[in-house]
């Protein structure tokens, strides 16, 4: 087990350290490899994985189990990109690799499960859905975006694509959220939450 841990962090430490953006380009694949070693190269830009690395990379919250939640995001059913999907096509997906991966029918899948799923010559099947968007907005913009058309050395007047645009909208929609909130925490009342008969000069 903790050799998997190992390997897993190394594969995080691959998708994250992004400092030198020339040499985490996402790998080239070829156009008939399975969904897996797709998803693997677009979305984290990596090449070389076992089972054991992959089942551990996609368990979000470390608890050594697949739920449903963590297997329809790992498919990007939980980004905004596949906001579109029926309620009735993420049920038939989730029924689906529930049948595929989990041999016990206890509604989750472990490790083990999914290490002997992939053993037996099997992998995860495409459902349609895309490449698996599943990260934060900084780590999409940052995959998807500016590794392909910045580098390092882009001047900030160069930022000027939709996709960087909106990227920056969304600091700055933040940035202005962060700043309200801290100036309400300065105050000792909070005028917004008294009723309106109770505030001065109503």
């Amino acid at each position: 087990m903790r050799a998997t841990i190992v390997v897993a962090t190394s594969l995080v430490c691959q998708v994250l350290g992004h400092g030198d953006h020339g040499g985490s380009q996402k790998p080239m694949v070829e156009e008939n490899a399975n969904w897996m070693t797709k998803h693997m190269a677009e979305e984290h830009h990596i090449s070389e994985f076992d089972p054991s690395s992959f089942f551990v990379l996609h368990d979000y919250d470390a608890d050594g189990h697949w739920e449903t939640e963590e297997i329809l995001r790992t498919y990007g059913l939980m980004d905004e990109s596949n906001k579109g999907v029926p309620q009735s096509r993420l049920t038939e997906i989730e029924r689906e690799l529930l049948r595929l991966l989990d041999a016990d029918g206890d509604g989750f899948v472990t490790r083990d499960e999914f290490v002997t799923f992939i053993d037996s010559g099997k992998t995860l099947p495409d459902m349609g859905t895309g490449p698996g968007h599943h990260g934060d907005d900084e780590y999409e913009y940052e995959i998807h975006h500016w590794e392909k058309y910045h580098d390092e050395n882009t001047p900030i007047e160069e930022l000027t694509h939709p996709e960087d645009i909106e990227h920056f909208k969304k600091h700055e929609q933040l940035e202005d959220e962060e700043a309200r909130l801290e100036k309400l925490n300065k105050m000792s009342i909070v005028e917004d939450n008294i009723p309106s008969k109770f505030r001065r000069g109503s």
